[in-house]
């Protein structure tokens, strides 16, 4: 099993897991870390690694982070670096979390970034866009005529 380490900034993390949580149920081989003002980088990465070291199965470990840049996504581009058992994707939102939780058995690592990173394109949507396009599509009935 994939292990799945999520990370990003104040309580990006938590609140991630318990949405996950409730959609998903409780997992195991994943982890939430929050990156908080009273942490620095170094001990965020500390965690990290600790926590890659409990999850990690032996078919290596998802990290989903919230920005591309920020500190989380860096600290875990640091641990990538120096191992081949790790892989990253960051601006992760809800739907490519629980997905993840969802598509993992089975797969390899890369196949399991790719399927994440689709699910984040799919659920990423313009909801008047969306709208238009269901008024456009609608059904004319018969006494609509």
């Amino acid at each position: 099993m994939i292990g799945i380490l999520v990370s990003g900034h104040i309580h990006y993390a938590t609140g991630m897991q318990s949405a996950v949580e409730a959609i998903v149920g409780k997992q195991n081989a994943i982890e939430f870390i929050d990156f908080v003002p009273s942490i620095t980088t170094e001990e965020l990465e500390q965690l990290m690694l600790q926590s890659i070291a409990r999850i990690n199965t032996g078919d290596g470990v998802l990290i989903l982070t919230d920005v591309p840049g920020g500190s989380p996504c860096n600290r875990a581009l640091f641990i990538m670096l120096q191992r081949n058992d790790i892989k990253i994707i960051a601006g992760c939102n809800l739907p490519m979390i629980t997905n993840a939780c969802f598509e993992r058995d089975g797969l390899s690592l890369d196949e399991l970034v790719d399927v994440v990173i689709e699910i984040g394109n799919q659920s990423i949507k313009d909801m008047h866009a969306e709208l238009k396009n269901l008024e456009t599509c609608a059904p004319v009935y018969e006494d609509e005529l």
